[in-house]
């Protein structure tokens, strides 16, 4: 296959992984900076255009946009998608997972465990959000956060209130959701590939810090997940339209609830902590599905 690669770090580990293990497959993969990417959006016969050259003849694109260029790359994805190339995951997949509020209304409509999740646009309902969610303490997120960036933790009532009027005076939209004391700064990360569970590692926080994030500092380790983790993260990544999700979940006394799906999961911490060639996984399941046609939007953006 000829393959394209949408990032924008040709040196991060695991966009290195996965170029090492398809060309040593025989696959051809090209590291193609997405911000370098023209379209010809009214062409009848779309382009894109990459330092000038118009690509031609990609089998597959594996986007691996970051999220600070959502948008932009999704735009890219789509301009692939209307000329026939396969994506590992689709462009309508990639802007659900990324909308932390549309992910989680979809969750809810599929009835997967939550925490306890308020939304809300004017600051003088901080009261009503924080009595939704059980009052103090209370996790604030925004919406358009990652890797454990703009996550706060309200351990008061008054800290609760004074992190979201402080947000809501930026204009930023936010979600407050309970904390869940149980999961003691630990969460799973559950590693999906085409509706299989093929990894799963426990994250924990730094020392004083709730946030399992490996990139704050946190540690992992390989876990046994239960039927029902397994369950609730091949149902999240099917119901958000993704063939490859890291699902983040946290263990609460009532069963697993869903944190986020990650829709382009770092392969260091998984890799590392379970030993298992997760990327191998990945080009072996592009080998079976990369097929025109073989999408969900049937390539048409």
């Amino acid at each position: 296959m000829k393959i394209a690669m949408l990032a924008r770090n040709p040196n991060l580990y695991s966009h290195r992984r996965l170029a090492e293990v398809a060309e040593a497959r025989g696959h051809n993969l090209d590291i193609i900076n997405t911000l370098r990417c023209t379209m010809n959006i009214t062409s009848h016969r779309p382009t894109v255009l990459y330092n000038g050259e118009t690509l031609r003849g990609y089998d597959a694109v594996i986007p691996r946009i970051g999220a600070s260029i959502t948008q932009y790359g999704l735009a890219v994805l789509r301009q692939f998608e209307m000329m026939g190339v396969w994506p590992l995951n689709e462009s309508v997949a990639i802007g659900r997972s990324r909308d932390k509020l549309r992910s989680m209304q979809i969750f809810a409509k599929h009835g997967l465990g939550l925490p306890v999740t308020a939304f809300a646009h004017d600051p003088n309902q901080t009261d009503e959000v924080l009595k939704i969610v059980g009052g103090a303490p209370a996790v604030v997120k925004l919406l358009e956060g990652t890797q454990g960036i703009g996550v706060v933790l309200g351990e008061t009532e008054k800290s609760a209130k004074s992190v979201i009027e402080a947000f809501r005076g930026a204009n930023v939209n936010i979600l407050v959701q309970e904390f869940i004391k149980e999961a003691g700064s630990s969460d799973i990360r559950i590693f999906v590939i085409g509706g299989k569970v093929v990894a799963s590692m426990m994250r924990t926080g730094a020392e004083g810090d709730f946030r399992s994030n490996l990139h704050r500092g946190g540690t992992a380790k390989s876990v046994k997940i239960t039927p029902e983790e397994r369950s609730t993260a091949v149902r999240a990544a099917k119901v958000m339209g993704l063939n490859v999700a890291g699902v983040d979940i946290l263990r609460a006394n009532h069963g697993p609830v869903i944190m986020e799906v990650n829709s382009s999961p770092g392969l260091e911490g998984i890799e590392s902590s379970t030993g298992k060639d997760v990327a191998l996984k990945i080009i072996e399941f592009m080998e079976k599905n990369a097929k025109p046609g073989n999408t969900k939007t049937r390539g048409k953006g």
